[in-house]
């Protein structure tokens, strides 16, 4: 079983920079995949960026905004996230792949972006 504890939510205004962190309960060393993930009302839970090996994949909506990165001394994904949006304003998730077959997500940390 994996935790994971997500941190580095709450209000932002437009234009603005907000780091998520999502700390992991074991090495993520040789993990096959980490992400972040957001969901609004009414609406899917989409891929905002995934970092798999040195590989990383952003949504459209993000790219040149958001950046993904993780430590492995601390077990930890982050999403670096500037130049916000009202448009990104979601509950956003960290998901944990440790292998192909494993999923795990976090509780979710709110993110609202308004003046």
């Amino acid at each position: 079983q994996v935790q994971l504890v997500e941190s580095g939510g709450g209000l932002v205004q437009p234009g603005g920079s907000l780091r998520l962190s999502c700390a992991a309960s074991r090495s993520i060393f040789s993990w096959y995949a980490m992400g972040w993930y957001r969901q609004t009302p009414g609406k899917q839970r989409e891929l905002v960026a995934v970092i798999s090996g040195g590989t990383t994949v952003y949504a459209d909506s993000v790219k040149g905004r958001f950046t993904i990165s993780k430590d492995y001394a601390k077990n930890t994904v982050y999403l670096q996230m500037t130049s916000v949006q009202p448009e990104d304003t979601a509950v956003y998730y960290c998901n944990a792949r440790p292998s192909i077959t494993d999923d795990y997500w976090g509780q979710g940390a709110q993110v609202t972006v308004s003046s």
